[in-house]
C-alpha cells in the first residue's frame, strides 16, 4: 500500500511538471501571436501615416501650384516632407544637389510665419 501511494505521488508530480511545461509552451505561443499581430498593426499604422503625410503634402502643393511635371511635383514633395520633419535647409539642399536659396524659394509658399507675439488679455 505504501508503494502504491508513493507511485501515485510520483505520477502526480510528473503530471504536474508536464502540465506546467505545456502551459509555458502555450503562453509562449500566445505571446508570439500577440507580437505578430502587434508588429503587423504597427506596420499598417506606419504605412497609413506615410500615406497621410503624402496626401497632406500633395494637397498643400496642389493648392499652391498647378501645371507642374511629375518630376517637379515629386521633388517638391520630397523637399517639403523633409522640411516639415525639421531637416535643415542646408541638409535638404545637399541631399538634392541644390543651392540653399533654391530650396528656400521652393518651400517659401508653404512656410507659415509665426511672427509677432502673443498678447495677454489685460483686465
Amino acid at each position: 500500500m505504501g508503494w502504491a501511494l508513493s507511485a501515485l505521488f510520483i505520477v502526480a508530480a510528473l503530471l504536474f511538471v508536464f502540465s506546467y511545461y505545456k502551459s509555458k509552451q502555450a503562453a509562449k505561443a500566445e505571446q508570439r501571436e500577440i507580437d505578430t499581430v502587434y508588429m503587423s498593426m504597427m506596420e499598417e499604422v506606419n504605412k497609413l501615416q506615410g500615406q497621410i503625410r503624402s496626401l497632406e503634402l500633395e494637397s498643400e502643393i496642389n493648392a499652391q501650384r498647378a501645371g507642374m511635371t511629375k518630376e517637379e511635383l515629386h521633388l517638391l514633395r520630397e523637399i517639403l516632407d523633409l522640411y516639415k520633419r525639421n531637416y535643415t535647409l542646408e541638409g535638404i539642399a545637399a541631399k538634392f544637389d541644390l543651392e540653399q536659396h533654391e530650396v528656400e524659394q521652393l518651400i517659401a509658399p508653404y512656410v507659415t510665419k509665426n511672427e509677432g507675439r502673443k498678447v495677454a488679455n489685460e483686465g
